[in-house]
């Protein structure tokens, strides 16, 4: 797939659209133009029926991503207007991978530090190898981060392992991470590609329409009662039983069969 940079990749892998972060030299850090490439790339992802999940990585052995890239911040983060500026164009792709309908895995390995874990928090499940490290470095940067990236770490971990991770700027393990919810699985670096290919494997066989209808309806959960769209969640949930895929379902029970679903 051809995107309007190189340093993020995107290709079709059957059912699964892998994103690849392909600036190593900097341990993958996330430059404006790379924003571009990320919202393009979910983009075509989100809108190609054949794609059942996606999964993103950084390109190499040392890092996930290791935030934004600092180089760019003489020019374009310079003062509070430019930094606004610039969260403005950063936003507009981490959007992409939050309002993504599809289950979204980030593959961890090396550094997944700043803002590459802010893109780590976007997806809905983390798998880490037990060599990646996490952080965020802001009271070294004196950077304030938004509501959005906070409120993801947060519902992972809880306010008070929140302000741990930001007030000391202190770098966990995987096995850290793991035990305070901030991933989903560690494993041992020779098993991430496995452990991966079994979640993918998983996700592909199962009904889409069941899948986005748990995915929105747990987002729609983690809004206060005054947010919660009732009306978004009854029009899921009745999209899942009006559907083709349902009868599918049930006739390959009864036959003891495989279920083919088709998302619709």
């Amino acid at each position: 797939m051809k995107l309007s940079t190189e340093k993020i990749l995107a290709e079709a892998d059957g059912a699964v659209g892998r994103v690849t972060i392909n600036n190593p030299d900097r341990r993958n850090a996330i430059s404006l133009e790379m924003w571009q490439g990320i919202s393009e790339a979910f983009d075509a992802f989100g809108a190609d029926p054949a794609i059942r999940c996606i999964v993103m990585e950084g390109a190499g052995d040392k890092a996930f991503a290791s935030g934004a890239d600092i180089s760019q911040f003489k020019e374009n983060r310079s003062n509070a207007d430019a930094a606004a500026e610039y969260a403005k164009i950063s936003m507009s792709g981490r959007r992409k991978m939050l309002d993504c309908e599809k289950p979204f895995i980030a593959k961890i390995r090396g550094f997944c530090m700043g803002g590459g874990l802010g893109i780590a928090l976007a997806a809905d499940i983390r798998i880490a190898s037990d060599d990646s490290t996490f952080g965020v470095p802001a009271a070294r940067l004196s950077i304030a981060y938004d509501r959005v990236n906070l409120g993801n770490l947060m519902a992972l971990v809880g306010p008070s392992k929140t302000k741990e991770i930001l007030i000391t700027a202190k770098r966990y393990t995987a096995a850290e991470a793991a035990g305070m919810g901030l991933v989903n699985v560690c494993v041992p670096v020779g098993d991430l590609d496995a452990a991966v290919a079994d979640m993918t494997d998983r996700i592909a066989e199962n009904a889409p329409l069941s899948m986005r209808a748990s995915k929105l309806t747990v987002n729609e959960l983690l809004k206060d009662d005054s947010a919660f769209d009732s009306d978004l969640v009854d029009a899921l949930t009745k999209a899942c039983f009006d559907s083709r895929d349902y009868q599918e379902g049930q006739e390959a029970f009864m036959n003891k069969r495989k279920p083919v679903f088709e998302g619709r």
